[in-house]
């Protein structure tokens, strides 16, 4: 009788583990399905978004689509298209819609207190595309620094100096200081100061200097350029050169049609001030 028991204790337990290691491999076989089925479909789903933003890319260069909003654009609808993947996957791994929705608002929560600064820069980014005080292209400074926009994207404003560096900024500090935007009336004004002796012909060298400017092909004649007085000093008098020109030819007249100023006055006999003083003695 001692030994019935015993026996169908055995058979029991035997059972009992018989139908847990079943179970197990049953859950892990329908989980490995799954998760293979899931990883097939992220790596097929990634390539396909990776084909439709190259499409969307050439569809935008074809199209007139402003140069400013493109890459903006093109990012949003790659974060929409990931995130449509992802709740896709989930589907097919499982995970009930409700439950898929909590967890979502509570990752979106943690990084959005992870990533505040992030999301200043992209509001930042928004007020830019709707307010519009610069777009690719224009010749703009911020934050000490000067150059042609090449890109606002989501979060940063990207600046080609003329050093030929790349400026990164970040579209929170691009909102938060002072944006001089060279490009806007089309020309720029290049305020070019120089000094002749006391006692020397005004006159003469004012003509000398315009006539640099009306010969120089970088230097606009509508708005006329103009030489005037612009201070007396303690040691020479200060006249300004007050030429335009075009975005693209800034700099050719600040150096170059500069140095063609200097070079004709010193043709003409004009010389570099120097320090001067007025004695007087007393008798």
């Amino acid at each position: 009788m001692y030994i019935n028991k015993n026996k169908i204790k055995m058979e029991n337990i035997s059972k009992s583990l018989s139908s847990f290691f079943s179970s197990i491999f049953n859950g892990v076989g329908e989980w490995g399905l799954s998760l293979i089925g899931a990883l097939v479909s992220l790596i097929i789903g990634l390539w396909i978004i990776r084909m439709i933003m190259k499409a969307i890319s050439k569809g935008f260069d074809k199209s007139k689509v402003d140069e400013t909003l493109k890459p903006f654009l093109i990012t949003l609808i790659g974060f929409g298209l990931k995130a449509l993947l992802f709740i896709t996957i989930a589907q097919i791994v499982g995970v009930p819609m409700t439950s898929f929705a909590v967890l979502l608002g509570g990752v979106g929560i943690a990084i959005g207190a992870a990533f505040n600064g992030s999301l200043g820069h992209l509001a930042s980014g928004i007020m830019l595309l709707v307010f519009r005080p610069f777009k690719v292209g224009d010749l703009i400074e911020v934050n000490g620094e000067l150059g042609f926009v090449k890109e606002i994207s989501v979060f940063v404003t990207v600046l080609e100096t003329f050093q030929n560096k790349t400026a990164i900024i970040p579209n929170g500090t691009v909102t938060a200081n002072k944006i001089v935007n060279y490009t806007s009336k089309g020309t720029l004004r290049v305020d070019m100061p120089f000094a002749i002796r006391y006692g020397t012909d005004i006159a003469k060298a004012k003509e000398i200097v315009l006539d640099i400017l009306k010969e120089d092909i970088n230097v606009l004649q509508d708005p006329q350029p103009r030489v005037a007085v612009n201070n007396l000093g303690e040691n020479a008098v200060e006249l300004l050169a007050l030429p335009y020109s075009g975005v693209e030819e800034y700099w050719d007249v600040y150096w170059d049609t500069r140095q063609k100023i200097v070079e004709a006055l010193g043709n003409s006999g004009y010389e570099a001030p120097f320090p001067q003083r007025v004695v007087t003695m007393e008798k």
